[in-house]
């Protein structure tokens, strides 16, 4: 007996030696090196990987390009992850290579763009807002703050989230509703927001489709043009900067979508299902949540440190 038990304890000695099968699991995002947004997006994923011990690359085009974004999808399914992230801007673009990961038997997970279709390409499940319906939450609220008029800046012409943000504003807002297209240059924004404004005094709402590209030089301009007390500014996503207007009263509101979560969440999802087979059953919200002055506060730090 004595022997057997010793024979055992070495057993389990050698078998806790033998380190567990390495997961590895990569994310291909949209999103553009110099906005912010994604660079907490990002954090969330290297989060994850650290809690997880899962080896993950995080990948994304230098500019907002389809062609380059699919090839990167390409290149990871080459690679045959144990998982793959993906956001979904533009269905008709990704949607070929989306399906080649899913027919190569890769465990998809979409996160940030793409809610609608995440499914029918056959992703397992989708983190993330519904754009349409934050735009018309965000729409109404502004609505009821006595806005009749409005800009949408779109600082990223082709996404298809941000056209279902606008779209949502609107039909909250129920006024009248101009898109301004624009880059995703705060410098051009500025300018672009701000001779909109001197074009047409009956402008008096401001929709930024994101915070550290849009919004804050949305706030900037309304600012110049002297207009701050009359016309509200909102914005989705956070920044720290943004967030110190709204506690100052120079914009309404952000709206978070907690993209952490989106970054953080897929990661750890994908992981598990590889150890153990564990997912979850159906699509997870990540907001939206409206950071008005009274919230904003409490999220100005974590903003600037890249996790809100």
């Amino acid at each position: 007996m004595k022997k057997f038990a010793g024979g055992l304890v070495a057993a389990v000695t050698m078998l806790a030696a033998v380190p567990a099968m390495a997961t590895d699991i990569v994310v291909v995002a949209h999103g553009q090196a110099n906005d912010p947004f994604w660079s907490v997006v990002k954090n969330g994923v290297e989060k994850a990987a650290a809690d997880t011990g899962a080896n993950v690359e995080y990948r994304s085009p230098e500019t907002f390009d389809m062609v380059a974004m699919s090839q990167l999808i390409d290149a990871a399914v080459n690679q045959e992850p144990d998982g793959l992230v993906i956001s979904i801007p533009d269905a008709d673009a990704l949607g070929p290579s989306i399906e080649r990961a899913v027919q190569a038997g890769i465990p998809v997970i979409s996160m940030n763009a793409g809610s609608d279709v995440s499914k029918q390409l056959g992703a397992l499940l989708h983190v993330g807002q519904d754009e349409f319906t934050a735009g018309k939450v965000a729409g109404e609220k502004l609505a009821a703050m006595g806005g009749s008029n409005g800009i949408c800046v779109n600082q990223e012409v082709g996404n298809v989230s941000l056209d279902q943000r606008c779209a949502g504003f609107a039909e909250g807002f129920g006024g009248e509703v101009t898109v301004l297209p624009t880059t995703n240059d705060p410098t051009e924004i500025e300018s672009k927001v701000r001779a909109a404004l001197e074009a047409n005094e009956d402008v008096d709402t401001v929709m930024a489709l994101g915070a550290g590209t849009a919004g804050e030089p949305a706030v900037a301009a309304v600012k110049a043009v002297g207009r701050s007390d009359t016309v509200n500014v909102a914005t989705f996503d956070l920044s720290a900067s943004f967030l110190e207007s709204v506690v100052a009263g120079d914009a309404a509101f952000a709206i978070d979508q907690q993209q952490f979560l989106q970054g953080y969440l897929p990661v750890t999802f994908l992981s598990l299902n590889a150890q153990y087979g564990l997912i979850p059953g159906g699509n997870v919200p990540s907001g939206p949540n409206l950071i008005t002055g009274e919230k904003a506060g409490q999220v100005i730090e974590l903003s600037a440190q890249g996790i809100r």
